[in-house]
C-alpha cells in the first residue's frame, strides 16, 4: 500500500489516503485522526496491522479521487527526527568503505510535492545542490536493533531530497558542519509511504532526479557502501528512533548539479513514486548548469555500478 496525506480543492483540512492506480482513496473515516496530520500518520503506522485489512479493501474499492484533483503533501509533514547518511555510496574508484556516519536534519525543512525549494538570502560563496536519496520510514520505538532484524524497525519508504549549501558556507561559523543542510524547504520528502512488502529489496532500488528535463541523479541503491540493515542497526544503537522517524540513506554524489531560481525538478523513487517542484532565489545567482563532478559521472547515460569487486 501506498499512503498519502492529501487535500481537497478548496479545503484546508489535510487527510490520509490511499495512492492507487485509480487515483487517492480518502481514509479519514476509517483510522484514528488526531490534532496534526503527522500525529495521524504516526498512528497509522503504529496501528497499521490492525488496520490492513480494512485499508486493502478501501485500496480495492473505495471511492477514488482523480490524482489531478487533489493536492498532495508531505506524508510525514514534520517527522520527530530526519537523520540522513553521510555519503554512503561507492564513487569516483574507491576501493575501500568510508565509515557510517550520519547528521540530523531539521524536520522543519520538511516540504513536499508541488512544494518549492526556496534558497535562502545570504550572500556568502555558497552552491545549492540537490542529493536525492531513498529515505527509511520507521515504525518504532526501535532501539538496539541488529541488521539481522532490521524489518522490524521499518516501517516503508519515501524519497527524499537532501538540499545541501556547498562551499565555503558549508563550514564557516554561521553555518557549522552540516546547517547549511536544514534551511526551510531544504527536506522535500513523498511523493508517498510505500509500505514495506511494496519494494522486496530495498538495495536495488533506481533512484532519478531531473533539473528542466536534464537528468541527473540515475543511480541504483544496490551501490550503497554501508546496506539498509547496517544503517538501522547503526542508527538505533545511537538513539531511540520512533515510529514516523526518518532514516536517509545517502545519495551517489557523481550526479550532483546546482539548483537555481525558476527551474522546475522532478525526484523518482521506483517503487515509491514521482513528484515535481519548483525552485525560487530571491536573490536570483546563478551558477553553471549541468553535472557538477566532471566526466566519471553516472549521468546521464547509464547505471553503472561503482564499488569494488571485493564489496561483492
Amino acid at each position: 500500500m501506498k499512503l498519502v496525506l492529501f487535500e481537497r480543492p478548496g479545503a484546508r483540512d489535510t487527510l490520509p489516503g490511499l495512492l492507487t492506480e485509480r487515483g487517492v482513496v480518502d481514509i479519514a473515516d476509517a483510522v484514528t485522526m488526531s490534532y496534526t496530520p503527522q500525529l495521524t500518520m504516526q498512528g497509522i503506522i503504529d496501528d497499521f496491522e490492525r488496520l490492513r485489512p480494512t485499508l486493502e479493501w478501501r485500496a480495492r474499492e473505495g471511492r477514488a479521487l482523480p490524482l489531478p484533483d487533489v493536492r498532495l503533501r508531505a506524508p510525514l509533514p514534520r517527522p520527530g527526527k530526519i537523520l540522513a547518511c553521510i555519503a554512503n555510496y561507492w564513487e569516483h574508484g574507491a576501493l575501500e568503505a568510508r565509515p557510517l556516519n550520519m547528521f540530523l536534519k531539521s524536520p522543519d525543512a520538511v516540504i513536499g510535492p508541488g512544494d518549492t525549494i526556496v534558497l535562502p538570502e545570504f550572500t556568502e560563496p555558497w552552491i545549492f545542490m540537490h542529493e536525492a536519496e531513498l529515505a527509511l520510514v520507521i515504525k518504532g520505538p526501535a532501539k538496539m536493533v541488529k541488521k539481522e532484524d532490521w524489518r522490524r524497525a521499518v516501517f516503508g519508504y519515501t524519497g527524499m531530497i537532501d538540499v545541501s549549501a556547498r562551499g565555503e558556507g558549508r563550514r564557516t561559523w554561521k553555518t557549522g558542519s552540516w546547517l547549511g543542510k536544514s534551511f526551510d524547504t531544504f527536506a522535500p520528502i513523498g511523493p508517498c509511504i510505500a509500505t514495506i512488502d511494496e519494494i522486496r529489496e530495498p538495495n536495488d532500488v533506481h533512484v532519478q532526479f531531473w533539473v528542466d528535463g536534464q537528468l541527473r541523479h540515475n543511480y541504483n541503491t544496490d551501490d550503497m557502501e554501508h546496506p539498509v540493515p547496517d544503517l538501522v542497526e547503526f542508527a538505533t544503537r545511537i538513539m531511540t528512533m520512533n515510529s514516523g522517524d526518518l532514516i536517509a540513506c545517502g545519495t551517489n554524489h557523481e550526479g550532483l548539479g546546482p539548483l537555481q531560481d525558476g527551474e522546475v525538478v522532478d525526484f523518482e523513487v521506483h517503487g515509491v513514486g514521482r513528484m515535481r517542484l519548483q525552485v525560487c532565489d530571491p536573490l536570483k545567482r546563478s551558477w553553471e548548469k549541468g553535472i557538477y563532478m566532471g566526466p566519471d559521472s553516472t549521468n546521464p547515460e547509464a547505471v553503472r555500478r561503482n564499488r569494488p569487486l571485493s564489496a561483492g
